[in-house]
């Protein structure tokens, strides 16, 4: 295939469309990602999703319909002069009209969550099932399904019970809806017009949903806005490996000018917003200075980190020290710690832990302690659950007499204020996107070799689950 090259002539003078009721959001400038693309001839639309059960899919997310010779060029980002994109040997002039028929998107993207406890297991397997979740070896990642089945399966029953002890589901989509809505506003009051779409990894609406619907509305620019302050391969990773697969096998997508903010915790706005919030919640104690600040961040296992070269590790420390660098010149001279939380499995992950670092606290005479989850910008299991039930007995066994919990940044204005101008300042940087290489099992050149791993690898499965004695073992380790 022919590479494809973009240029672009920014303009940000927009006029936008209708918001369908998911939308999303984006950020910040600094770690925008530009790729060129390429792709020549082929589209691949998406099938409608599986909804079985009141809605809701069994692990089959989407699946590609005819493929249909489709060529659609957009014009976009004239100025008052005049402008062009070019695409390879063909350019588009920009003018005054092309400007008018400009449609703006913006796609944020989310983990997602079971709504009801009958979507835990079925959110686990798309969860477990994806590579970038569990790693396997190249030799092994015929077993990725048939693992993520008996995973989900073990650790269904527990989990079930953590999100009835938060009403029965989790609240992510309905504050994810929340916030793209307020971001939406808060283009409007910068003169902005655009699409805010919400696409969830691992539950609905899925990214292959909000993907379908950006090109069916005909979006001709598009910013994307991973809703992880911290980039992760796990996180904003696995969530933009899925859309670089999509375009590119796509030709109306891949020539989508796309502008993808792979992380923006170092945003003013976003240390600002976290900064209020903890002097706030500080406020609430009777001794405010004396409160443990206590950082509280997503764990990743330390191969991430290690073998595959995540930042994340990197970057939520340098998160930690730009929130308290804005807090020590407000005058909050607090001492602070870093853990994290949410290992699963027997694996190493990144430390110190969470629970561990409590206990330790609580020996060394700690006596107030205020929790911030770092990772988070909406309530979920892990703050509602992990953090105020779990955490918080903990802390209150080990000695620690005051608890506090800084809620997650949710609708704050300054926040969402900051990922409209996020927004803003990345769209001159948009170009088409493209991947250069396809990770997922289901892309097996050889189908028959693909359908006798699966069959192999679902039997071992099966025995797996029927052996008692393994399944007391697996979930010691889970």
């Amino acid at each position: 295939m022919d590479a494809i090259t973009t240029r672009v002539v920014p303009n940000l003078n927009l006029s936008g469309s209708r918001l369908r009721n998911s939308s999303q959001s984006i950020s910040q400038t600094k770690s925008v990602v530009s790729i060129s693309c390429s792709s020549s001839e082929g589209s691949q639309g998406f099938d409608k999703l599986e909804r079985r059960n009141g809605g809701r899919g069994n692990g089959l997310l989407y699946g590609p319909v005819q493929k249909q010779r489709e060529i659609v060029c957009s014009a976009a980002g004239s100025g008052a002069g005049g402008g062009a994109y070019i695409y390879g040997e063909h350019a588009l002039e920009g003018s005054h009209a092309h400007a008018a028929e400009e449609k703006l998107g913006v796609l944020l993207l989310n983990l997602g969550g079971p709504e009801t406890l009958q979507d835990v297991q079925p959110f686990l397997f798309n969860l477990f099932a994806d590579p970038d979740i569990i790693r396997l070896p190249r030799l092994f990642r015929f077993l990725q399904r048939p693992l993520a089945q008996l995973i989900s399966v073990l650790r269904a029953p527990k989990s079930k019970e953590g999100y009835a002890a938060i009403g029965g589901g989790s609240p992510l989509r309905r504050i994810t809806d929340e916030q793209a809505e307020a971001l939406k506003m808060a283009l409007e009051e910068k003169k902005m017009s655009a699409n805010v779409y919400v696409g969830m990894r691992y539950w609905f609406p899925f990214t292959e949903e909000a993907v379908h619907q950006i090109k069916k509305d005909k979006i001709t620019r598009l910013v994307v806005l991973p809703l992880y302050p911290q980039y992760s391969i796990s996180t904003s990773g696995s969530s933009i490996r899925v859309l670089q697969d999509m375009f590119s096998k796509d030709s109306y997508l891949s020539r989508l000018p796309v502008s993808i903010i792979k992380s923006w915790y170092q945003r003013r706005g976003y240390i600002e917003s976290m900064a209020n919030l903890i002097e706030q919640e500080l406020q609430k104690f009777s001794n405010p200075e004396e409160v443990m600040i206590f950082f509280s961040a997503h764990g990743v296992p330390v191969s991430y980190v290690e073998d595959a070269g995540d930042p994340y590790k990197d970057q939520m420390e340098d998160c930690i020290r730009l929130i308290m660098q804005e807090l020590k010149a407000r005058g909050t001279l607090n001492e602070h710690t870093l853990a994290y939380q949410s290992r699963v499995g027997p694996v190493q992950w990144l430390k110190p832990y969470t629970d561990e670092v409590l206990v330790e606290l609580g020996k060394n005479g700690v006596k107030s302690l205020l929790a911030v989850p770092v990772s988070f910008v909406s309530e979920h299991i892990e703050t509602l659950e992990e953090i105020d039930m779990e955490y918080r007995e903990l802390a209150l066994e080990s000695g620690i007499e005051n608890w506090g919990r800084v809620p997650a940044l949710g609708l704050s204005p300054p926040f969402i204020s900051d990922l409209a101008d996020a927004v803003i300042e990345a769209l001159p940087s948009a170009q088409a996107i493209t991947t250069a290489e396809v990770t997922s099992e289901e892309t097996e050149a050889d189908p028959m070799s693909y359908i006798i791993k699966m069959f192999f690898g679902s039997v071992l499965a099966f025995f797996l689950l029927l052996s008692p004695k393994l399944i007391s073992t697996f979930k010691k380790l889970l």
